[in-house]
């Protein structure tokens, strides 16, 4: 079974429109922040990426659907896993959820690069630390 990093947001004032409605843009910001939280819980952070392999990584692509609205206090969940993986990239499932209901789902393209945005080989360390979750179907 497919092990998932979960992420709890609380929706700010700051978060919305005058209606008290997520602004759209912010869901980015929301699966980044649930991205980085994710390294963190394998013993990893953008910081220890760079310094210690000299690598950044960059989202490529990112493809979202926005399925429902998300309002002022609300309290989300985002679920990510990693669906696919190859020498220098990953792709990530992500789903924000308020109380199972679904909000967004996105599909993030993510690539390891040195700091001239040239791709680099994914370290074993990191994929071994990404191994549980991956998508085994």
């Amino acid at each position: 079974m497919t092990n998932i990093f979960n992420h709890k947001i609380k929706v700010y004032y700051e978060d919305t429109d005058a209606g008290g409605v997520v602004y759209y843009a912010n869901y980015l910001k929301y699966l980044e922040r649930a991205r980085t939280e994710a390294l963190k819980t394998i013993g990893l952070s953008n910081v220890k990426i760079k310094d210690n392999f000299q690598a950044l990584i960059i989202v490529k692509s990112c493809n979202i659907d926005y399925k429902k609205s998300a309002y002022l206090e609300d309290e989300l969940c985002i679920k990510s896993h990693i669906t696919s993986i190859s020498k220098t990239s990953f792709i990530m499932r992500q789903i924000i959820n308020r109380n199972k209901i679904l909000i967004v789902e996105a599909k993030v393209h993510l690539v390891f690069v040195n700091e001239k945005t040239k791709p680099l080989k994914i370290p074993k360390l990191i994929l071994d630390k990404f191994e549980p979750y991956i998508s085994k179907n």
